[in-house]
């Protein structure tokens, strides 16, 4: 067993919602933040992120949703969140052309 600390980006290009993160079949993922800045400089632009739990028939839980006001940062997890093997996080945004960009800092487990 290792614990690699790794760190991953995204951004929204489009409105759609869009996978950012999956845990390895093989591992864990404990999830220290979830930092979600818009770079729109003249409006705030809702964002959803959810919690794909593959144990459950991939059902989705929502756990954040608000409107980033324009040229700021969130962290959208504060108290972090764990991700088993299969599981996912999913964000779609309001407006895409890449305004909403994030970074996802959390350990990998590998069994």
């Amino acid at each position: 067993m290792s614990i690699n600390y790794k760190n991953q980006g995204f951004k929204q290009t489009g409105t759609g919602k869009t996978t950012v993160l999956t845990c390895p079949t093989d591992g864990t993922i404990i999830v220290k933040s979830i930092y979600c800045a818009n770079n729109d400089a003249s409006s705030g632009i809702l964002v959803n992120m959810n919690f794909v739990d593959s144990s459950d028939s991939s059902t989705e839980y929502e756990f954040f949703r608000d409107e980033v006001a324009a040229k700021s940062q969130v962290n959208a997890s504060p108290q972090g969140l764990n991700l088993e093997a299969g599981d996912a996080i999913t964000v779609q945004a309001a407006t895409g052309s890449s305004k909403i960009q994030g970074l996802i800092s959390y350990a990998l487990i590998d069994r």
